[in-house]
């Protein structure tokens, strides 16, 4: 389970998550993007305190950035801990890689997407989820 607490700063606002980024986790995210008020337009996501994510977490992570885009924020996820920082580049292909780094460029969100919805059996948790050109 995931908990959130979330810090307006005038036009922005720190999301700082704790626990663990699974399958239940991801309505908790979608819950805050939906209460985020209106003036923000930067959102910061701290992972610090989040020490698993497994494809369903990271399935709903990248459902979050597609809807936070569409509504025209920012997002920068920082504070990758060891185990989400592995799994994220061991799903990439790139082992050992500090693949948080690329994590914001549509191409790779959508490399990410695909891998984690096999690793949950092809089954897709994002269902709304549309391809950037």
């Amino acid at each position: 389970m995931i908990a959130v607490d979330v810090q307006p700063y005038g036009n922005s606002a720190l999301i700082t998550a704790s626990g663990e980024l699974d399958g239940h986790g991801g309505h908790v995210l979608d819950e805050v993007l939906d209460g985020i008020p209106l003036d923000v337009r930067d959102l910061l996501v701290d992972l610090r305190a989040v020490r698993f994510m497994n494809a369903q977490g990271l399935l709903a992570l990248l459902e979050v950035h597609r809807r936070a885009e569409i509504l025209g924020l920012r997002m920068l996820v920082t504070g990758w801990q060891t185990q989400p920082q592995r799994y994220l580049a061991e799903l990439a292909g790139i082992p050992g890689s500090p693949a948080a780094e690329r994590y914001a460029a549509p191409g790779f969100r959508r490399l990410l997407h695909d891998r984690a919805q096999a690793a949950c059996g092809g089954h897709d948790f994002a269902d709304s989820w549309q391809p950037l050109a």
